[in-house]
């Protein structure tokens, strides 16, 4: 029979599930960690869950949260399961190692619960709140300024005791600590975003402000947000894989995660409240995380964004699938090597050759089965922040950028036709950056993408030989699709 989780079926697990390396009854939560989504807990939870083997760490548990209606069947989960859930790490060769992981010793969801979650903010055992809330749910925008006006921010300004917004429970609990005379906690951002603790505290303070300039200026003053560089390919659990993981472990786990093997963690070190010794379980402590994520964010993230609306538009679903392609392997090496990677030095643990060259074979993995319609999820968010300075580095140097020309070419494509070249028809989503999409969506004109400011910056629109690089494939996409433009890419353009 399977076996259920929670604290009481802990000494009845398979013996192919790894247990919790200590005691979670001794574990009390000194972090709140606000978006519990797959890759948290793939990431940020695992380190976590290695550094509470340590006896002298017994007060660095997590407290989970989520905050959005649709986290509903996962709150029941967790729930249900004491917090408890499994992570299931796959090589590229296949072989799975997985982890029961216990760090998370307490749950909440707001929706139903969310006076205590302003409590337990508020409490003084949490020293670091951690995010991860999608790049755009900063709500930063393309002039880097908060976007006061967003109806879920403006409800918790007019409403702050039942706040739904992160930035709402955040001040929220920082003015109760002010008010009680409680040190602040730290807030550490964990998102794919450049600069994402300096990302964050521009938001907080934003917020603040528009509650209480006092309470602004005291935030500035006591809380700390360093900045981060993650990284770990985590791909949504469906129910199918689901079942699969299960049936591999023995387990009757409803909130499984499947991830690579590899990991990492570039973390600065700003916390005058206190942390977790992560880096005695591999987390690299450094003065300034910028080189590194520029790096990761460039590379990493920039060739998922390369790959996404092209391999998708072609028919392929699969990441390892497109990546295993010729055609789109040899697109995404050009990319990293004459795009993306010119503009990077190598760092201390980060030398760029073996990590470009690790990058396609961590795509490849079949095993974990990483779905191009993720990476295609919320493309008005990740392009500027993902492709937009290597774009802009290319154009201010005069440096050929026909890939980049061709992938804008496919995301007007992907946005405004709603059928691969297949002629499968597929769903438009984008939560964070609908906004900047609709434009797209409403013109009959290629040009508004690449006017767009806000979504690729001033410079293609002005740069005579990128726009007529765009055009041209905007044009052989709809004569011909990804694959035969994509092959003449270079006969076409030169």
């Amino acid at each position: 029979m399977p076996v259920s989780l929670s604290n009481e079926t802990l000494g009845q697990l398979p013996s192919r599930v790894e247990p919790p390396p200590f005691d979670r009854r001794t574990v009390k939560a000194g972090i709140a960690h606000i978006g519990v989504g797959a890759f948290h807990r793939a990431h940020l939870a695992i380190y976590t869950n290695r550094v509470l083997a340590d006896e002298d760490m017994r007060d660095w548990g997590i407290l989970g949260i989520n905050l959005l209606e649709h986290d509903g069947p996962l709150a029941d989960a967790l729930t249900a399961q004491d917090g408890l859930y499994s992570v299931s790490e796959f090589d590229s060769k296949g072989a799975r190692t997985t982890h029961l992981v216990g760090a998370m010793v307490d749950y909440l969801y707001a929706p139903r619960d969310g006076s205590r979650v302003l409590d337990r903010l508020a409490d003084p055992s949490i020293r670091i709140v951690s995010l991860t809330i999608t790049e755009g749910g900063y709500l930063i925008d393309e002039h880097g300024n908060f976007r006061v006006g967003d109806d879920t921010v403006a409800h918790d300004l007019a409403h702050p005791d039942s706040p739904r917004g992160v930035f709402g429970y955040l001040v929220g609990a920082l003015e109760r600590r002010r008010a009680a005379g409680i040190p602040a906690f730290t807030v550490m951002s964990c998102d794919n975003l450049r600069h994402n603790g300096a990302q964050a505290k521009k938001a907080v303070l934003a917020f603040a402000r528009a509650r209480s300039p006092e309470l602004a200026e005291w935030i500035e003053r006591q809380v700390d947000f360093p900045n981060a560089m993650v990284d770990r390919i985590t791909p949504a659990t469906t129910p199918a894989v689901r079942e699969q993981l299960n049936a591999a472990t023995g387990l009757d786990d409803q909130a499984p995660v499947v991830c690579e093997d590899f990991i990492q963690w570039v973390l600065e070190d700003t916390f005058r409240h206190g942390r977790p010794a992560w880096e005695r379980h591999g987390v690299q402590i450094v003065n300034d995380v910028s080189p590194y994520e520029d790096a990761k964010i460039r590379l990493l993230n920039g060739s998922h964004q390369m790959l996404s609306y092209p391999a998708f538009l072609a028919g392929h679903r699969r990441v390892d699938v497109a990546v295993k392609d010729p055609l789109f392997n040899r697109y995404l090496s050009d990319f990293l090597d004459h795009d993306a990677g010119v503009w990077l030095s190598s760092l201390p643990g980060m030398d760029l050759g073996p990590y470009k060259k690790k990058l396609l074979e961590r795509f490849s993995n079949a095993s974990i089965a990483d779905q191009l319609d993720r990476l295609c999820l919320d493309g008005g968010s990740k392009i500027p922040g993902f492709l937009g300075p290597t774009l802009t580095a290319c154009l201010e140097h005069g440096r050929d950028a026909r890939r980049l020309a061709f992938l804008l070419a496919t995301f007007d494509r992907y946005v405004r036709v709603g059928k691969d070249d297949n002629g499968e028809a597929y769903p438009l989503r984008e939560p964070n950056a609908m906004r900047l999409v609709q434009p797209l969506i409403d013109s009959d004109s290629k040009d508004t993408l690449i006017e767009s400011v806000e979504l690729v910056g001033p410079l293609p629109a002005r740069d005579p030989r990128f726009r007529k690089q765009y055009d041209t494939c905007v044009e052989a996409l709809s004569s011909h699709g990804v694959r035969w433009t994509l092959e003449r890419l270079d006969a076409l353009l030169d």
